[in-house]
């Protein structure tokens, strides 16, 4: 199997390509444009593998998005190459109209002449799989869920140019045929993440003794979900799904932001007992505009529809993300970061958080290198050195 992956240098779509590339027999194509949060160094361990490489391209770019396509021969394509940070999108929104919408359309235009020339079984299996946010859908009050057919109500201009994108890809379907399957997910953690986001970011703060800031009251509550069990349900899309469907993809895993920063001020005083407490690091600014109060997934149907497909079933991601492994050293501290699975499902196995050299642009904490983990292994079990 062939397949083309958008954006898949960023976090989730890095993921994901680690995913199919365990499977037999397969190639993947990404293309990236290669922009601030993405990280090349996320897919080093498939450098070497023949069935992989990485084309630097802007989705926009028609006739290299085409090219694309014409070189990879995809029987999928996974659509993940999008601007997807609220704050940046309030400072500035036409980056993400223009990636979000019109890189979106042209490449749903690439996707449709190539399928359209395609015959009998590939056409058939062809697969456009558009990955989305629950963020589309505004914001739940204390009670109910988002599932498949929540009307849309974005808040920001994130979440509207996500909106549009995702009525450009139905409407590619409804009036081309084109098979496209669609994924609203929530809120993604794991290894290799940007710190822009809650976790690094408040983790990595913390290391430095600098403070851990909360929007509002920090009781906004986001459905936390393990980013490569997101990544094998997409697998799962592209390999299952009908065409025309989607999918609210969730963890049942609700937490709220002060919810999150508490846990990982008990963990940093585990570790750094002398720095606590870590809580006083945490302070509350003025919350942003249009912020969302409360996601929450009902993940019934790709439970019902796809689990029994998957590797591991969609698993509670917290309270307990990760435990952190930290050795001090000279000019810096060491760590790794485990992330730990609910009730034994799959056996733990030990990630590095981040893997990206960082620009000290805004509030970014720290600049990151690489350092193997073991001599000789330089591949596995990364470890970040923070440069504290």
């Amino acid at each position: 199997m062939n397949y083309l992956v958008t954006g898949g240098a960023g976090f989730i779509g890095s993921a994901l390509c680690r995913e199919l590339m365990t499977k037999p027999g397969v190639r993947v194509t990404v293309l990236d444009k290669l922009t601030y949060a993405a990280n090349p160094a996320s897919l080093a361990s498939l450098e070497a593998h023949p069935g992989f490489r990485l084309l630097r391209a802007d989705i926009s770019d028609r006739a290299a998005v085409e090219l694309a396509f014409a070189e990879t021969v995809p029987d999928a394509v996974f659509h993940l190459a999008a601007e997807t940070h609220v704050d940046r999108s309030i400072d500035a929104a036409a980056p993400f109209v223009q990636t979000n919408i019109v890189g979106t359309m042209v490449t749903l235009e690439a996707a449709r002449s190539w399928w359209s020339a395609l015959e009998g079984d590939a056409k058939t299996r062809f697969r456009f799989v558009h990955v989305s946010t629950d963020e589309v859908f505004g914001s739940l009050g204390a009670q109910g869920l988002f599932s498949e057919t929540t009307p849309y109500d974005p808040s920001s201009p994130y979440s509207a140019s996500k909106a549009g994108s995702d009525h450009l890809v139905r409407a590619w379907h409804r009036t081309y045929g084109l098979p496209v399957v669609i994924s609203n997910c929530s809120n993604n953690y794991g290894p290799r993440q940007f710190p822009e986001k809650l976790i690094p970011l408040a983790l990595l703060n913390g290391l430095q003794g600098k403070p851990i800031s909360l929007y509002g009251d920090g009781m906004n509550v986001r459905d936390w979900l393990y980013v490569q069990d997101h990544a094998r349900a997409l697998v799962r899309m592209a390999e299952a799904a009908p065409a025309g469907e989607t999918f609210a993809v969730g963890a049942s895993s609700e937490r709220t932001n002060r919810d999150i920063v508490d846990i990982i001020c008990r963990l940093l005083d585990e570790r750094f007992p002398a720095a606590a407490p870590h809580a006083r690091l945490v302070h509350f600014v003025k919350d942003r505009p249009g912020h969302d109060r409360r996601y929450a997934i009902d993940n019934r149907k790709i439970r019902r529809s796809l689990a029994g497909h998957l590797r591991c079933v969609l698993r509670p991601a917290l309270p307990k993300p990760w435990t952190g492994i930290w050795q001090t050293k000279a000019g810096g501290v060491r760590f790794a970061t485990r992330y730990m699975p609910a009730s034994g499902l799959a056996k733990a196995r030990p990630h590095s958080i981040l893997n990206k050299k960082v620009r000290n642009e805004g509030n970014y904490p720290c600049r990151w290198t690489w350092q193997p983990a073991r001599a000789g292994n330089p591949r596995r079990n990364e470890t970040a050195v923070a440069n504290l």
